[in-house]
């Protein structure tokens, strides 16, 4: 760890910064308390499209301010200096927390398979002791732990202003912004925008001034229409001023955070720390997992993502408008027929219908019977995030859990909570923001009013301080549910102080080694994938830490955010070629955009004495939206199943490590990956080696930002095939062409390359 810059060392003192629940050389860190470890003896056995537009016109308004002092990012020695406030310190102590040790879910015996142990019909209490007597740690006294107390650790412009904007490229950065595909450009127009508002800020324009100009350059120069910008700007404007007056950080440092490897790896010590883990030997890790059992017990779940449904959408409304969301009255009317919004959706910028939603769910409560539990990993409103409110989005929730409800009765549902639920999006301020105004309390606290229908008693606690909360399913069997919104580098509160936000991963530690000393198995749920470019990189960094030291525990991942059906891997940071976790990525049921409406169903391996709680099978269930709204009806139907699909032989860490290896080097599987990445979409563009380059390096990075370390190999291997490809093509381009030449007997031998 790189020490703190003298310069920067007057905003804290490193005798403040105790062992505690994470430690930073951040020098606004929080001052936090020990990290609690359990006892072996003790009882105690959850869209980055939101606030692109603001990027956009801050970037904008840079060609028009003649004082240098307004680009930072140009004149490194001119940084205006901002008075740090330091956050209120808090107290939350993990240990005194109540936890979920009574198993939740009560089997139900379907036909033709049950949940019970093999070798007897034993209770749940004998059934776990057998697990607690089959733990490869096991030692005859029991072990000690303790604290470290003793380490510390319409206008018309200028030229030179047209020309300007052409070099920014406005339309090519809210493309990548939107798609969180990352470039230079994107990162000049971060720093550019980043610059000019602090600038700004420095200058001493109140609150209102500042929002007015972003609105009137939003306007003027067509970046969205007037009524986006005018939302946006008031929505996304007085936080972003807030967190701005609040951080001294340059733009570089800034737009390095927020844009992660796409605008270089900028050193700041402000957003540098590690979490601190057990004085407790790792449990030896095995050769391989072993296979499941076929013909055991298993779980049948369905995991739910990104519904996002729209309560305005409307048939034959403007699917082609120049918003980030379509579909809607309020969208105009459609230029010409094709134009117009579907019955059942649409592959263009629209969200999902009621009818659609509605018809899904009653399609898997008939056709799948048998769900023993539910994952719903978030992402319930729709991509209107210029105009949502509070209100509205609580609405939207309280109606589609309603709607779950009554659909599944009686089975359990494990939520997790997306970008998306908060109003503005991407707005997670961590539990030391509790000001009334500001706070997220509104949210959490009505989660947990909605989510009690489901969970336990013992998570309010949790979920009331950041959404998230641990819950054991059945006997040495848990599920964890994260908030990933702390990872989001779209959510900026995280600027003020980034180090672990809530204590969240310092909280998972603690109920990871719980779970390992009860010999429980961890499933994990959460929204955005932790190697997704989405996550904060400091962030992932740490998580992917505790994935490698619980490997033995966390036997699954499961998460959305991305739409598209895909997965991540884990591997050891100090041995790449040992895969010691995976994560699912599940379809999204909205088809935004050019894809189609989608679930999975994964089979879990269930209870019985040797049971791995591994992922034993799944399947990715579709929607054809183009056939839909041709012949007015939908029909689901399953597209793949993972094992049959890519001829795996199990769904284990290194299985998936194998098929990453063939998709590198197999074409043809990779097409068909391909075409269940898209879920089949008509809508799928063509893709190229850098495209495969990238699809691939995205599920190898299960560490956000970090493609040159997971990647390198890979990208060499598909550049020297591709140029395989491209040679071959070429010169049999070249044989047909002389083969043509030689055919035709009237032309002059010179031209054959004869004398």
């Amino acid at each position: 760890m790189k020490p703190v810059p003298q310069s920067q060392a007057a905003y804290s003192s490193p005798h403040l910064v105790e062992p505690g629940v994470a430690k930073s050389t951040s020098p606004h860190i929080m001052t936090q308390q020990q990290p609690p470890w359990p006892s072996p003896g003790s009882s105690s056995s959850s869209n980055p499209r939101g606030k692109c537009w603001l990027i956009l016109v801050l970037m904008a308004v840079l060609p028009m301010v003649p004082d240098v002092g307004a680009l930072p990012f140009l004149f490194t020695h001119i940084k205006p200096q901002i008075n740090w406030t330091q956050p209120e310190m808090e107290s939350w102590v993990i240990e005194e927390q109540p936890r979920s040790i009574e198993p939740h879910l009560e089997p139900v015996l379907h036909p033709n398979r049950t949940h019970r142990a093999l070798s007897s019909d034993s209770t749940d209490a004998e059934f776990l002791q057998r697990l607690v007597s089959m733990r490869h740690n096991q030692t005859a006294s029991s072990r000690m732990l303790w604290y470290d107390v003793a380490g510390g650790d319409g206008l018309v412009y200028p030229p030179f202003v047209d020309k300007a904007l052409k070099l920014l490229n406005l339309k090519q950065v809210a493309f990548e912004i939107e798609n969180s595909v990352m470039s230079k450009v994107t990162c000049t127009a971060c720093r550019a925008g980043a610059g000019m508002l602090q600038h700004q800020i420095q200058s001493g324009k109140t609150d209102a001034e500042l929002i007015r100009m972003i609105t009137d350059y939003c306007t003027n120069l067509n970046i969205q229409s007037a009524r986006v910008c005018q939302g946006v700007a008031q929505l996304f404007g007085s936080e972003l001023i807030y967190v701005l007056k609040r951080v001294n950080l340059s733009p570089d440092e800034l737009c390095s955070f927020v844009i992660g490897d796409g605008c270089a790896d900028v050193y700041n010590p402000y957003h540098e720390w590690e979490v601190i883990f057990p004085p407790v030997p790792k449990p030896p890790r095995l050769a391989d997992l072993p296979i499941p059992m076929e013909a055991a017990p298993f779980f049948k779940v369905l995991h739910i993502s990104d519904t996002h449904y729209d309560p305005h959408y409307a048939e034959g409304s403007n699917a082609d408008c120049n918003e980030p969301l379509c579909c809607r009255l309020s969208s105009g009317r459609p230029a010409t027929p094709n134009a117009a919004a579907g019955k059942w959706g649409d592959y263009r910028k629209c969200d999902t219908p009621k009818r659609t939603v509605d018809h899904m769910l009653s399609h898997i409560a008939e056709t799948h019977k048998d769900i023993d539990y539910i994952l719903w990993t978030g992402d319930l409103p729709p991509h209107d995030v210029w105009n949502q409110t509070k209100e509205e989005n609580l609405a939207i929730i309280k109606d589609t859990v309603k709607q779950m409800v009554e659909m599944f009765p009686g089975v359990p549902i494990f939520p997790a909570l997306g970008n998306h639920e908060s109003a503005p999006v991407n707005s997670f301020p961590p539990p030391y923001v509790n000001q009334v105004d500001i706070s997220i309390s509104w949210l959490y606290d009505e989660l947990d009013i909605q989510w009690r229908r489901w969970l336990p008693q013992s998570v309010t606690h949790t979920v009331r301080r950041g959404a998230f909360y641990s819950v054991l399913v059945r006997p040495g069997f848990r599920i964890i549910s994260l908030n990933m919104n702390y990872c989001n580098n779209k959510n900026w509160w995280l600027l003020l102080n980034s180090t672990d936000p809530a204590t969240e991963l310092q909280w998972f530690i603690y109920e990871l080694q719980s779970a390992e000393f009860s010999n429980e198995k961890v499933h994990v749920i959460g929204h955005i994938p932790p190697g997704h470019s989405d996550c904060l990189k400091v962030w992932s960094r740490n998580f992917y830490k505790i994935i490698s030291r619980y490997e033995s525990t966390v036997t699954a991942q499961f998460y959305g955010h991305t739409h598209y059906d895909e997965f991540e891997m884990f591997y050891d940071p100090h041995d790449l070629n040992h895969p010691n976790g995976i994560a699912y990525i599940g379809p999204s049921v909205s088809p935004y955009y050019d894809l189609n409406p989608g679930y999975r169903i994964y089979y879990v391996d269930g209870d019985h004495d040797a049971t791995t709680r591994l992922v034993i099978d799944h399947e990715s269930w579709i929607m054809n939206l183009k056939e839909a709204n041709l012949y007015g009806y939908p029909i689901w139907y399953k597209l793949y199943t993972a094992r049959a699909a890519y001829n795996m032989k199990a769904l284990r860490p290194s299985d998936w490590n194998n098929l990453l290896n063939e998709l590198t080097n197999n074409q043809e599987l990779f097409e068909l990956y391909y075409k269940y990445y898209w879920k089949n979409s008509p809508a799928r563009p063509t893709c190229d080696a850098e495209c495969k380059k990238r699809l691939i390096c995205d599920c190898r990075s299960g560490r956000s930002h970090d493609r040159k370390h997971f990647c390198a190999e890979v990208e060499s291997k598909i550049d020297e095939e591709s140029s395989k490809s491209w040679k071959s093509w070429f010169y049999k381009g070249l044989t047909n062409s002389y083969s043509l030449l030689s055919s035709i007997t009237y032309l002059p031998k010179y031209l054959l390359g004869y004398r």
